[in-house]
């Protein structure tokens, strides 16, 4: 963890739940687990969306990576948007990659080569999702996102993250709020 740690805002380690009226295909029945949130913005992956056909052997293959043949099906998932080929890994421990972002006690975010040459090897983090791509907002713009009732959030939940199946993750986060998603509006609007 060589890398300086970012200030810790309200939403980091967060899960934020796309609500029903959120039509950006991006986002749509999305949750993205925010690694930072403070004063100057919001970055997040998404979790639960797979790419479609996309496995981990192809990944390690235009690295130049050898790897264990279990790893190489390990699904590679679409993180959002901005940077889309930019990996990242979102893991638990250990934590002692060269770029480890500690989002939580039991949550790191690496995109060095050494977690991924580890990985290939069968030696890296036992829970861990590789992603594509990120999500971003600029100052204030997920503050308003909330309050336009474009998104749900709630801490996050280690077992829903790495262990739920992702067409589950985002009902399963939704029902930890107390919330039945049947009953979630698909029109935006304020009470």
């Amino acid at each position: 963890m060589s890398e300086p740690q970012p200030e810790k805002g309200p939403l980091t380690g967060h899960f934020l739940i796309a609500m029903p009226s959120l039509d950006d295909p991006n986002f749509s029945q999305t949750i993205t687990y925010m690694c930072v949130h403070n004063q100057e913005g919001a970055f997040g992956l998404v979790v639960n969306r797979p790419l479609s056909g996309g496995r981990a052997k192809t990944l390690f293959k235009e690295l130049g990576l050898e790897h264990e043949p279990s790893i190489g099906e390990v699904p590679i998932h679409i993180g959002g948007p901005v940077h889309p080929g930019h990996v990242f890994i979102l893991h638990g421990p250990p934590f002692d990659w060269n770029a480890t972002l500690m989002v939580s006690d039991t949550v790191g975010m690496t995109n060095s080569l050494d977690i991924l040459e580890a990985i290939c090897k069968g030696k890296g983090p036992e829970q861990f999702l590789l992603i594509l791509g990120c999500a971003g907002w600029a100052p204030g713009q997920l503050e308003d996102e909330i309050l336009e009732n474009s998104w749900l959030h709630c801490p996050a939940d280690d077992e829903i993250l790495f262990e739920e199946d992702d067409d589950k993750k985002w009902d399963k986060a939704t029902r930890s709020l107390g919330i039945d998603p049947a009953l979630l509006s698909h029109s935006p609007g304020h009470a």
